[in-house]
């Protein structure tokens, strides 16, 4: 059974933490080191991942000297991972019970190096919003260009492959920007065609979230492709265009709804 490190950045995270850590410690699959890199909380965070690290040797923290962003934190876990599989989960989502073990055979039986999944969508609460979030089933690099279909907290690549993948030092996207690097050496991605995981939508994230993603994906085209100007606001509109009549096509209404904890 092959190590999978898991890398979680952490920052103000007390108020879910501790169920990230436990739905991870829920997994059939129990061959993982987590790897949790906290950012200079200045709440309950560091406290409670060290009480769980005490009863889990599986759990690994390294605190932060300064603030610095996901982007570091993710880099310095990186560098501690010792699995063949990186995996990537953030402090305040969640994992099914059967997702590392779903994935790990998926990636096996189809001579895969990457793979991600589908994931359904909660609120601050722990409520689901009756929202899955979908991918198209051969992802291609020039649909992941225009949109970041692969949730960070479902992706998982394979070291042997790809080596370990520096994170992009800059604040937002990193995740979109690895996938990115992945894709242009596989030249596609078969995602797992169910939801393995949660993402919490945060209330202080919703209203400034358009704007700022607009801004956020302009300077990957502008930093991290190295476009000009113009061609960057070429690819904006593609975004655009992808955003208001592609990608609804793959956010599915759940007709449930239900308290997780």
């Amino acid at each position: 059974m092959e190590l999978v490190s898991i890398i979680t950045p952490s920052f103000n995270s007390e108020k879910f933490i501790a169920e990230t850590i436990q739905s991870v410690q829920n997994q059939t699959y129990q061959n993982w080191e987590m790897i949790i890199v906290d950012d200079c909380s200045t709440d309950a965070t560091v406290k409670i991942v060290e009480k769980m690290a005490l009863l889990d040797n599986r759990i690994q923290l390294f605190e932060s000297e300064k603030n610095s962003g996901t982007g570091i934190s993710r880099n310095r876990a990186l560098q501690k991972a010792k699995g063949r599989y990186i995996s990537f989960l953030d402090a305040d989502d969640l994992w099914k019970p059967e997702k590392l073990e779903i994935q790990i055979n998926f990636l096996k039986n189809n001579n895969l190096s990457f793979t991600f999944s589908f994931y359904d969508c909660i609120d601050e609460q722990g409520m689901e919003l009756n929202k899955r979030v979908e991918a198209p089933r051969n992802l291609s690099y020039m649909q992941l260009f225009f949109c970041n279909y692969v949730g960070n907290l479902t992706g998982i690549y394979d070291v042997n492959h790809f080596g370990k993948i520096a994170i992009s030092s800059i604040r937002k996207r990193q995740d979109w920007m690895l996938w990115l690097t992945i894709l242009k050496k596989v030249k596609s991605a078969k995602p797992i065609p169910e939801s393995l995981a949660f993402y919490r939508i945060r209330e202080n994230s919703i209203s400034a979230s358009k704007v700022n993603l607009l801004k956020h994906n302009f300077t990957v085209y502008r930093t991290f492709h190295g476009f000009n100007l113009l061609l960057s606001l070429l690819c904006i509109i593609g975004f655009l265009f992808t955003q208001l009549l592609i990608k609804p096509r793959y956010i599915k209404t759940l007709k449930h709804r239900f308290k997780l904890f």
